[in-house]
C-alpha cells in the first residue's frame, strides 16, 4: 500500500478549508484518510479585534516527519508547503525531480586526415 500526503478539500465553497491528510494513493481525494496531519484555512478571517489576520497552517511535524520516515510520497503542492514551513529541505530525496532535459551537443565538424588541406 503506497501511501501519500496530499491535501483534501472541506468547507463550503467560498470558505475552503484544506487538510494535510497521509492516505492510499488509490484512494478519492475526500475519502476518510489513515491520519489527519494538519489544516491549511486559506482565507483570512476577522479576529476578535476587528483586524484581519494572516492564512494558518497547523500541522503536527513529528507525524509528517514519521511519515515521510515510513516511505510516504508527497504531492506538488504539499512538497512547497513542507518547504516553506521548513520541515523538508529542497534537495530532500521526496522533492519532484525537474523533467529531464534533452542532451544537445554541438561539435566541430571533423576533419579527416587522409585528405590534403588546401
Amino acid at each position: 500500500m503506497t501511501v501519500r500526503l496530499r491535501m483534501a478539500i472541506h468547507g463550503t465553497k467560498n470558505n475552503r478549508i484544506f487538510h494535510l491528510v497521509a492516505i492510499d494513493h488509490r484512494r478519492r481525494r475526500d475519502a476518510k484518510p489513515i491520519e489527519l496531519l494538519g489544516i491549511f484555512e486559506p482565507s483570512p478571517k476577522l479576529d476578535k479585534a476587528g483586524e484581519r489576520s494572516c492564512k494558518t497552517m497547523k500541522w503536527s511535524v513529528d507525524r509528517i516527519k514519521y511519515w515521510l520516515g515510513v516511505g510516504a510520497v508527497p504531492s506538488k503542492p504539499v512538497t512547497r508547503f513542507l518547504e516553506w514551513g521548513g520541515i523538508m529541505t529542497s534537495d530532500s530525496g521526496h522533492h519532484p525531480k525537474p523533467p529531464p532535459q534533452q542532451h544537445t551537443e554541438t561539435h566541430p565538424p571533423r576533419i579527416n586526415a587522409s585528405q590534403p588541406s588546401t
